[in-house]
């Protein structure tokens, strides 16, 4: 598979840093023919979110960006409001805990009162009702050019990224049009989902213009957490759940999965496509391509 060129990686504003000292780690073991082997394994430890004084959830997490996981995880659950004034995020990496100050109300004890137990890999949790915020959102009907979605499908896959270090993990990347800006990855896609919104949300940057780019399943609560960002386009290698599928139909946002190659299903937001790009003029990937999205 032909890697990034430096080109690609100066879009980012954050890409993958598969390098870095904490987040995998060596280990040796033995292959089928009992040959000692060592491979690296991503690295998980626990985070423990607070909301001003009250404690909310230890989430495990492979630990970089620990103050924009908070953010964005307190923000998708709706425990900070519109508008809310931060006042400061504190991070403790001794203690593994973050605290985001706030200076308003909040109404996480009701929320805390009802936990859902999501599909996500490293078992994602939602507080409160998982549609709250949904009734009556309908986002922008922003297009979508197939000429996008194949340059960014092409550009990810070949990003240098702990997925291809070590696997066992998952990644989501903020875009505009057909640029890659900012990539996370974690263990679970929801914590990679959230990294996104707290990064969103501290630098006030804008969601009608953006794509949502993901390795993983396109679940009831990716699509959630999708709108609930004014994301209007979610896009993924891998594929969908009905209720997933229905809820995009409801709040009009544009849904496609199993992008792989030239090859991609559309089940919500059809009328949105600009069909700009021949998919006969595009490498198709053979099923022995280093990346398996679809069995994530």
């Amino acid at each position: 598979m032909q890697m990034a060129t430096r080109d690609d990686l100066d879009q980012y504003l954050i890409a993958p840093d598969p390098a870095h000292h904490r987040l995998t780690c060596a280990v040796v073991g033995r292959d089928q023919d009992g040959a000692e082997t060592q491979i690296s394994v991503v690295e998980e430890r626990p985070l423990t979110i607070f909301l001003n004084s009250q404690e909310i959830v230890t989430a495990m997490t492979i630990g970089d960006y620990p103050e924009y996981l908070a953010l964005g995880f307190l923000s998708n659950q709706g425990m900070l409001q519109p508008g809310e004034t931060i006042r400061g995020i504190d991070y403790d990496e001794d203690l593994e805990t973050v605290v985001v100050r706030t200076d308003g109300q909040t109404t996480y004890e009701e929320k805390l009162k009802k936990k859902t137990r999501t599909s996500g890999c490293a078992v994602g949790t939602v507080f409160g009702d998982m549609m709250e915020g949904l009734e009556g959102l309908v986002l922008p009907r922003t297009t979508l050019r197939t000429s996008w979605l194949y340059a960014l499908s092409a550009k990810i896959n070949r990003t240098p990224s702990l997925y291809l270090e070590a696997g066992a993990i998952h990644g989501t990347v903020l875009c505009h049009q057909d640029q890659p800006l900012v990539y996370m990855e974690d263990v679970g896609r929801h914590n990679a989902v959230d990294k996104i919104a707290g990064w969103m949300l501290s630098k006030g940057a804008t969601a009608e213009d953006k794509i949502l780019y993901t390795t993983g399943r396109l679940t009831s609560e990716m699509v959630i957490k999708t709108a609930m960002m004014g994301i209007p386009v979610l896009a993924s290698r891998s594929g969908f759940t009905a209720w997933g599928v229905e809820i995009a139909r409801e709040v009009g946002l544009t849904l496609v999965g199993r992008l792989r190659g030239r090859r991609f299903i559309c089940l919500s937001g059809e009328e949105r496509l600009v069909r700009d790009a021949d998919p006969a003029t595009v490498p198709d990937e053979g099923k022995k391509n280093g990346r398996k999205g679809a069995s994530l």
